[in-house]
């Protein structure tokens, strides 16, 4: 391929992350090198700044800006939900043209790296040179070909301290305790919560994931054999669990069942997908405890927003390899002068390698969690997955010791 000038245009999509914004700096940065890339412009509020033409140059930012907002949570940029279709993204091909306009790096999840490939795909058919790179990012964890993805190490590492606490709570002060966890399609995060066990007896006791179909007797069954166990327990759940298929072989998520049930028709999303986000679903599921199992004490939780962009968390590896993604797509683009999706594969125990795979094999896909990672009841992770997660949170996870006593000889230094 041949060498192009032209400028280069970065934009941000979907749900912020904590370093979402390493990645934006690692590609400004690195696109600045080279001589190929006349300006480096962002878009505002992703594929929609596109469209609306509301470019910032980031040629005039100073590196020590970019260097502070790669340490800052959520979208630098401003980001969109919007989910192009082939009509969006010619329009998306115009603006490129007018503008001339030679490398389009999109940071972003599943919708994104479709976008991306739609966009690649009409350059070609109007032999337009143009060179798009997918910078991955997403804290569901499921894009297909990566090891893992930026941003979810950072958030798998709010999930399992968000736990830990959670369970030294309920330590002091027994009764049930549901936390819901994001993931519609895949329980990555979800899962999570078991590295903030460090006790045989620590929780989460269970945790409930969408590779498999939810029961709520089952639920019961466990939480009472927890609770009656332990004097207190627990719940780690996605929001996306499903209980029933809808007779296509698609899955209801199991909050669209409950809601239908109290009376209430959940909403949907711009991409047409049931909307899980709200309390609806923790606060269901701690009501089906107190009324069926009589446990007085329950609690629950909606972690919502809060695992996404929390700053006092964020780990080290997560942070360095977001920046590298970004660096990497201005290699391939500005350097390489090819088009792909930025994945890391896992080397040892542990090291990142960077690949650039075809946008066919990630874009408007779902990576699952194998079933190596489930455990044979449908309601826990193996050690496997603990072996995964373990060396992407960092070396300095939060550490919650218990108090270790003997019990005191009552009365024996009693005069007389």
């Amino acid at each position: 391929m041949s060498r192009l000038k032209g400028k280069v245009v970065i934009a941000q999509g979907g749900g912020p992350t904590a370093v979402i914004n390493q990645s934006l700096a690692g590609a400004v940065l690195e696109a600045r090198k080279f001589p190929e890339a006349t300006r480096v412009w962002g878009a505002r509020h992703g594929v929609r700044g596109i469209l609306a033409e509301t470019f910032v140059d980031l040629s005039e930012a100073t590196t020590h800006n970019l260097e502070r907002v790669a340490q800052t949570p959520s979208a630098a940029l401003g980001s969109t939900r919007d989910k192009p279709d082939a009509e969006y993204c010619q329009r998306l091909l115009n603006v490129f043209k007018k503008h001339d306009v030679r490398y389009f790096f999109y940071i972003g999840g599943n919708d994104s790296s479709d976008t991306v490939r739609i966009v690649a795909e009409h350059a070609s058919q109007e032999g337009y040179e143009l060179r798009v790179i997918h910078i991955p990012k997403t804290v569901d964890n499921d894009l297909p070909v990566n090891d893992h993805c930026p941003g979810y190490p950072s958030a798998a590492r709010f999930v399992a301290s968000a736990f830990s606490g959670i369970n030294a709570d309920l330590m002091a002060l027994p009764g049930v305790y549901i936390g819901v966890v994001m993931g519609r399609h895949a329980g990555w995060l979800t899962a999570a919560a078991a590295l903030g066990r460090r006790h045989d007896d620590d929780g989460p006791h269970l945790i409930y994931l969408p590779e498999r179909p939810f029961s709520i007797e089952r639920y019961l069954a466990d939480i009472e054999r927890v609770h009656r166990q332990r004097g207190r327990c627990v719940v780690a759940i996605s929001e996306g669990v499903w209980a029933t298929l809808d007779g296509k072989g698609g899955e209801i998520p199991l909050a669209a069942e409950l809601m239908r049930g109290a009376g209430r028709e959940p909403q949907v999303d711009a991409h047409g997908n049931i909307q899980l986000s709200g309390g609806a679903l923790a606060d269901e599921l701690a009501d089906v405890v107190r009324k069926r199992l009589g446990i007085k004490r329950v609690r629950a939780d909606t972690f919502g927003y809060l695992q996404r962009s929390f700053p006092g968390v964020v780990s080290s590896v997560d942070a360095r390899e977001a920046r590298e993604v970004g660096e990497k797509a201005a290699h391939y683009a500005c350097g390489r002068h090819t088009s792909g999706s930025v994945v890391i594969k896992r080397v040892g125990d542990y090291a990142a390698r960077y690949e650039l795979a075809d946008l066919n094999e990630i874009a408007a896909q779902t990576r699952h969690m194998p079933d190596v990672f489930v455990n044979a009841e449908g309601n826990g992770v193996t050690e496997a997955f603990r072996g995964y997660l373990r060396p992407l949170l960092g070396d300095d996870m939060p550490c919650l010791e218990r108090l270790w006593a003997p019990a005191a000889s009552v009365g024996s230094d009693l005069p007389g």
